[in-house]
């Protein structure tokens, strides 16, 4: 295989372990739940916790991979990611599992982002919207494999083996790893920033932390309010800090970049709704409409079918378009896609919501095939792991704010009645609908020639000029 075929799917290898077992989570949230005689709502925890663990995290990868080499980075990570997932398997009470989860999210926090790293270093700029297609599609088979892996093992086995899937794949990328992907690493190494950790790591924990439990009640928790209060602190000191030191663990002069800006800023905004979604849809089935575990699974994976047939026509949509008119109107598109889920109800015909999920999945594809490769448009290669870091914290950031947003509109609005209330999820899909549309904003400021090499449009205009 061409490098730019073979590295993407190695690399995807960690992004399929990740989204299955993120998507399989989900789907059976409520029955572990019922198993630990916890309230569904509380078991977001078991999602938040893994990905507030990859935020906290997630800086120090760019530095370690340039330390001791990429390869062996991310073959440990997998390591890490696929024991914990095993620990996830064999949790006998909700601590545990969130303890398990948390492990699992510091794996994630390596794997992910430094697969990705990989990735950009190792395909040329004219080709990286191609290799991330083609890296796209083993990690959609894990969220269309999910839902329905997620619901069979439910029903008809036990939850608990839907963390052991993880563990085949995990074999299969650590050894491909090792055979074809080499230990890039930079030869001269600046000092770890130990602060800009620190402060980075208790500011995103707490601020999220602290946002999910305050508001988790009828009235504000003094405790979550102290911790939301704290957590900003960290960062606003780290912003002042970071522009005195001369290796920030987080490069906010990166925010200097349109491209880059525009993605962290945009991006951020419109995939609060997106971490929403995964969280929302397998509740409403099964609490909302008392679906089983499989049902709402060949439900929801439609999403990820949308995604998967996407992929392969990014490339051709963004020459077509532009990186700018897609962002806008796609996102649009996309969000209005996650607000109409607001009229879900148990008298409408099942083909109605299958055929609205699937173009969901569609459209969102779409927004982050464009997200993900402008964010590198015009980073150099010096400033590429830095860069790589910040774009992946920002992801998890809100894909977290998401599942924390909605956990507290559901509580909010339907409080402690069991099982919750179909007009509440309404709620909550219409508000994050919302939400995600505010990012046609940052995107309404992008050059209309924005990421032109990446989507073959500046070779294209030439040809016609000539």
């Amino acid at each position: 295989m061409k490098r730019h075929v073979i590295i993407p799917l190695i690399v995807a290898c960690a992004l399929f372990m990740q989204n299955l077992d993120s998507t399989s989570l989900a789907t059976a949230l409520p029955t572990i739940a019922a198993s630990f005689g916890e309230s569904p709502l509380r078991l977001h925890l078991a999602i938040t916790a893994y990905l507030l663990a990859v935020a906290a995290f997630l800086p120090m990868s760019g530095w370690v991979a340039d330390k001791y080499g990429a390869r062996i980075v991310f073959r440990v990570s997998i390591v890490i990611f696929t024991l914990s997932s095993i620990a996830c398997g064999l949790s006998q009470d909700f601590n545990q599992l969130i303890i398990a989860r948390i492990v699992q999210g510091f794996g994630g926090a390596l794997m992910v982002p430094v697969g990705r790293l990989i990735l950009v270093r190792s395909v040329p700029k004219s080709e990286l919207v191609s290799a991330m297609a083609v890296m796209g599609i083993p990690s959609v088979i894990g969220p269309i494999m999910g839902p329905l892996l997620g619901g069979l093992i439910t029903t008809y086995s036990h939850w608990r083996g839907i963390f052991w899937i993880n563990v085949p794949v995990g074999v299969l990328g650590f050894f491909l790893a090792g055979k074809y992907i080499e230990n890039m690493r930079e030869e001269e190494m600046k000092p770890f920033d130990w602060t800009g950790f620190a402060l980075t790591g208790f500011g995103l924990a707490a601020t999220v932390f602290g946002l999910d439990t305050a508001f988790a009640k009828n009235s504000p928790d003094a405790l979550g309010l102290g911790l939301l209060a704290s957590g900003l602190i960290a960062l606003a000191i780290y912003v002042v800090y970071s522009r005195r030191v001369p290796n920030p663990i987080m490069d906010l002069s990166l925010m200097r970049i349109p491209t880059f800006r525009v993605s962290v800023t945009g991006g951020s905004v419109f995939r609060i709704g997106v971490g929403a979604i995964p969280f929302l849809l397998p509740l409403l089935m099964q609490e909302g409409f008392g679906y089983s575990p499989v049902e709402s699974g060949a439900l929801t994976f439609l999403s990820a079918a949308g995604s998967l047939g996407m992929r392969t026509l990014s490339k051709r949509v963004l020459r077509k378009f532009g990186y700018r008119r897609v962002l806008i109107w796609n996102g649009l598109i996309a969000s209005l896609f996650m607000g109409v889920c607001a009229f879900f109800n148990a008298d409408m015909p099942v083909w109605i919501m299958m055929a609205l999920i699937f173009w969901g999945g569609v459209t969102r594809s779409l927004e982050f095939t464009a997200l993900n490769s402008i964010a590198f448009a015009d980073v150099e290669r010096a400033e590429m792991s830095h860069a790589m870091s910040f774009s992946q914290l920002a992801q998890r950031l809100s894909l977290t704010l998401g599942v924390a947003l909605s956990a507290i509109i559901l509580h909010q609005v339907a409080g402690d009645i069991s099982p919750l209330p179909v007009s509440a999820f309404s709620i909550a899909f219409a508000l994050i609908g919302v939400v995600s549309t505010l990012s046609i904003f940052s995107f309404m400021s992008l050059h209309q020639e924005a990421g032109a090499v990446l989507a073959g449009r500046k070779a294209e205009a030439k040809s016609e000029t000539n």
